[in-house]
């Protein structure tokens, strides 16, 4: 009896170690091909940085925090990422674009207020009260949304 009991020991163990294997293979999507890394730099990074009517800007919820959406953290007096905070932040958020339907990605939805299709909830408010705001719209052309 105990010599089935390590048997059935051993393939738990066994099939534990692979749902984990699994797990975290599918836990970070890979970036979207076809997004533009200057593009990104010059004109989507300045969105996180803009003061909004009523509201933070991104970076001042998004900076080291545990969500979707990370920043780098801006040093004392610097106005803009460097190249390397860029790429990182660039991987990251990138991961946030849905290849397969890029109009629901998670970055264009969940700013957006729900009157105009976005997320119910977004601790930081509605950043865009709807698709028309010309941020909202350089988001949307980076994200690859006509």
């Amino acid at each position: 009896m105990s010599r089935c009991l390590a048997i059935v020991f051993a393939a738990t163990v066994a099939l534990g170690a692979v749902s984990v294997a699994v797990g975290a293979s599918q836990a970070a999507p890979a970036p979207a091909s076809g997004l533009d890394y200057d593009f990104f730099k010059t004109k989507v990074e300045p969105i996180f940085m803009k003061k909004r009517a009523g509201h933070s800007p991104c970076v001042v919820c998004h900076t080291g925090a545990n969500n979707l959406l990370r920043l780098e953290e801006l040093p004392a007096g610097q106005t803009a990422w460097n190249d390397e905070q860029s790429h990182k932040m660039f991987d990251s958020i990138s991961k946030l674009v849905t290849p397969a339907n890029r109009a629901n990605s998670r970055l264009l939805i969940h700013p957006l207020a729900p009157e105009a299709g976005g997320d119910l909830f977004h601790s930081g408010g509605r950043q865009f009260e709807n698709k028309d705001d010309p941020d909202y719209k350089i988001l949307m052309q980076w994200v690859g949304v006509k």
